[in-house]
């Protein structure tokens, strides 16, 4: 799975580096989502970026943050200070979600051939996000980076393998 995830991983750095001029590195390693085991951390996000896969796999990455994050992310962006989770801000998530994806999809050419789709983006406090069965063959990772010091925001990747 690892061969799957360190393009997203990879892209994250490389995106936030280049559109943002942010350094960030992962909070933690990555690790299996188990949705009957939630873990507090992952139900604490104002805000989340949605990008549907297609292709020679069917899957979902979703970027994920509190309103705080969100707001400095935008602040970069735009040049502009947010305190609301405005249209502006819902822009640079799905922006930002669709950039790191488009990279990730590109480091993952060799391996498979993927159709990305348009960014949906979540608002709401406490949002929850459901995710397909678990397994070896759906499995959900979460990778948690850390950003602005001490803020931090997950990338979760799931992919499947489409059968031929």
């Amino acid at each position: 799975m690892e061969r799957y995830i360190q393009p997203f991983i990879k892209a994250s750095k490389h995106v936030c580096k280049g559109f943002l001029g942010l350094e960030i590195e992962e909070a933690e390693i990555p690790y299996f989502f188990d949705k009957h085991a939630r873990q507090q951390k992952e139900d604490d996000w104002d805000i989340s970026g949605v990008i549907g896969l297609t292709g020679d796999a069917k899957g979902a990455v979703v970027l994920s943050m509190k309103k705080e994050v969100a707001f400095k992310i935008t602040d970069i962006i735009t040049g502009n200070s947010h305190t609301d989770l405005d249209d502006d801000v819902r822009d640079a998530v799905g922006e930002l979600v669709n950039i790191i994806t488009g990279n990730a999809k590109q480091g993952l050419e060799n391996i498979l051939r993927l159709v990305v789709s348009v960014p949906t983006v979540i608002r709401g406090s406490e949002h929850t996000i459901s995710w397909p069965g678990s397994g070896v063959h759906h499995a959900l990772i979460c990778v948690p980076f850390k950003i602005f010091e001490n803020d931090r925001f997950i990338l979760s990747v799931t992919l499947r393998a489409v059968k031929e």
